[in-house]
């Protein structure tokens, strides 16, 4: 027989679609804690009728964080146990959770990571890519502005990136990673991972980006992008032209305006041209 559950915070991961990825551990600590803490009522309601779990749910979510950590942390000081969930997954990605482990912390509480189903992990594992080296970073920006220069900050990166993203939001990302990070990177979208509707959607950007355009996208999106092909990031002893001089080199060799030498630019770097006319400005700042 398992031992009774002690005094803690146990940080619960549920499941991000199918019920049956739940594990035994995560059932027993949901019957036997005193309270669980959960994002949405409703949504933990139906995972606890439909494995017969009756035990007391308060509201915990980015709205009220701040006054509900402080009381659950009573609850702890006082001789209960508390399970956090998230409406899906594991908490404290993505999700709130951050708050109430960080002051049990503070409070000399024990913390009990309870592992179980994560989005972007189960995504990242079926994606065909590599997995030696990755990075999660959430969401990408809302603002286009700000999402490229995310986007560019990893453009050379040596690490599978992954982001989550909205369903009215994903096109234009695709968009965004075609035109920065170029239309042969390989990337792969899972959608609705572990669902009845589960798809993976793997090319390049530009391919992907194309597929996507023409129809409605719905659910949950993980975006996951391939690190850097080596022959495009530059060898330690090899000096990068700089955007501005490349510019400059076919204005010069070619007897063209600026316009048209950003139109030259753009094909030979695989980018929009608009997207060479911020690089040459932020350059010149």
């Amino acid at each position: 027989m398992p031992a009774p559950l002690q005094c803690a915070l146990y940080v619960v991961a549920t499941p991000v679609g199918n019920l049956e990825d739940i594990t035994l551990r995560a059932l027993r600590v949901l019957k036997e804690v005193s309270v669980i803490a959960c994002e949405d009522t409703r949504q933990t309601q139906k995972l606890l009728n439909h494995f017969d779990i009756d035990t007391r749910l308060v509201s915990y979510h980015d709205h009220n964080e701040t006054t509900r950590s402080a009381e659950l942390i009573v609850k702890l000081e006082n001789g209960e146990s508390v399970a956090l969930v998230s409406d899906a997954g594991t908490p404290g990605i993505s999700d709130p959770g951050y708050r109430l482990i960080t002051l049990a912390i503070r409070h000399k509480i024990p913390v009990v990571p309870v592992p179980g189903a994560s989005a972007f992990l189960a995504a990242l594992v079926a994606s065909g890519l590599p997995t030696d080296s990755f990075q999660f970073s959430g969401f990408l920006a809302a603002r286009r502005g700000q999402r490229r220069t995310e986007l560019e900050a990893i453009k050379e990166s040596q690490a599978t990136q992954i982001f989550y993203e909205a369903p009215h939001r994903i096109v234009e990302a695709l968009e965004d990673v075609a035109e920065v990070m170029g239309p042969e990177r390989r990337i792969v979208v899972a959608r609705e991972v572990t669902k009845l509707y589960e798809e993976f959607i793997r090319g390049t950007a530009a391919d992907v980006f194309e597929r996507m355009r023409h129809q409605e996208v719905r659910g949950e999106i993980t975006l996951m992008i391939a690190k850097a092909d080596e022959s495009v990031v530059t060898a330690p002893t090899e000096k990068k032209i700089d955007v501005a001089q490349r510019l400059a080199e076919i204005m010069s060799a070619q007897q063209l305006d600026e316009k048209a030498a950003l139109k030259v630019l753009a094909k030979e770097r695989g980018v929009s041209k608009s997207e060479v006319y911020r690089q040459v400005q932020r350059k010149k700042k």
